[in-house]
């Protein structure tokens, strides 16, 4: 794919170390408030890097920065080869964003919205027929081309903010918590037009809050209270030594009354943190601790453990451990 706005404004690059994205000490400061403070990351062209954190800890804060939409207070911070500081209109030539809130004109049609973006990217005459056509073909739109956009559901409406967002398109996507508020299926589907773009080479920066999309992604950045206490391959962050501590391991425990077993489990020694997944607990516990005394200090208390068996760490049991360390007093990060 050739990039049109690569036509109008020289040949796309790549940052140090050949990055797609590259950013060292990101900060940015509302007044008194950090809301980053000091974030380094690096994505690599053609991955999709998932960016999580809790509601409040600065991922849109992070996403505007890098977008050029934001000044960094201090840091450097290069995307497709560009300067955000020096070149951040540059930059927003370049890729394609997808807010977080949805941004299109909800009484204009999805080709009247379509239309309207497609030519603030500079796209005219056979060259933005031809996008709108190839976009609404690869998002499914078909159907509903002639539909006002505040009549569309969730799913849809999501589907036609990135189709309005690759119309250029662009080497690099920047997607703010695309999947919030749409059912699973409209999600998955999502997901999987987001790979499909990948494999034609399309980098993908994505903030989410959902840990299965985080599963999904070739490599994950975790930010709490403005920074990044996390980063790597989804495998690389099972490894950590904070998840997977010597003289430790990981049990699931199934048992009814799943509540009241969590606050007797977590007052035994032994267990060093415990919370609720689904139906069953995940506890970190001492290598050395009696799993059948448990199951007989619960049964006591009337809670028949029905299955224990040791697991390997899930991305959801990453994200616990690492906030139970992390956590500090104070208020949260403003996004």
């Amino acid at each position: 794919m050739k990039n049109e706005t690569q036509k109008q404004g020289g040949a796309a690059g790549a940052g140090p170390n050949g990055a797609a994205i590259h950013a060292q000490g990101l900060v940015r400061r509302f007044g008194d408030v950090v809301a980053v403070n000091g974030v380094d990351l690096r994505v690599g062209q053609g991955e999709v890097f998932g960016f999580l954190g809790p509601n409040g800890s600065g991922k849109t804060t992070v996403i505007k920065m890098l977008t050029g939409l934001l000044p960094l207070s201090s840091g450097e911070a290069w995307v497709d080869g560009l300067d955000v500081r020096r070149d951040a209109e540059g930059v927003r030539e370049r890729i394609g964003y997808m807010s977080q809130k949805f941004s299109l004109y909800d009484d204009l049609t999805v080709t009247e919205n379509m239309t309207f973006y497609g030519s603030i990217y500079g796209l005219r005459n056979a060259r933005l027929k031809q996008r709108m056509e190839a976009t609404i073909e690869l998002n499914g739109l078909e159907p509903y081309v002639d539909r006002q956009a505040g009549k569309l559901s969730g799913g849809w409406k999501q589907r036609l903010a990135l189709g309005c967002a690759m119309l250029h398109e662009p080497k690099m996507m920047f997607l703010d918590e695309p999947t919030a508020g749409i059912d699973p299926v409209a999600r998955r589907q999502l997901w999987d037009l987001i790979f499909e773009l990948s494999g034609h080479g399309v980098t993908f920066f994505v903030t989410t809050h959902y840990i299965d999309e985080a599963e999904r992604c070739s490599h994950v950045g975790y930010i709490y209270y403005g920074k990044m206490i996390a980063d790597g391959t989804p495998e690389e962050l099972k490894a950590l030594p904070d998840v997977r501590p010597a003289g430790t391991k990981r049990v699931e425990i199934t048992a009814p009354e799943i509540t009241r077993a969590l606050r007797l489990a977590r007052a035994m020694d032994g267990i060093r943190t415990a919370t609720v997944f689904g139906q069953a607990i995940h506890a970190l516990v001492e290598e050395h601790f009696d799993l059948s005394e448990m199951r007989r200090e619960l049964a006591g208390h009337g809670i028949h453990v029905t299955e224990v068996r040791e697991l390997e760490p899930s991305l959801e049991d990453v994200f616990v451990e690492l906030t139970y360390k992390h956590k500090e007093t104070g208020k949260w990060a403003t996004e």
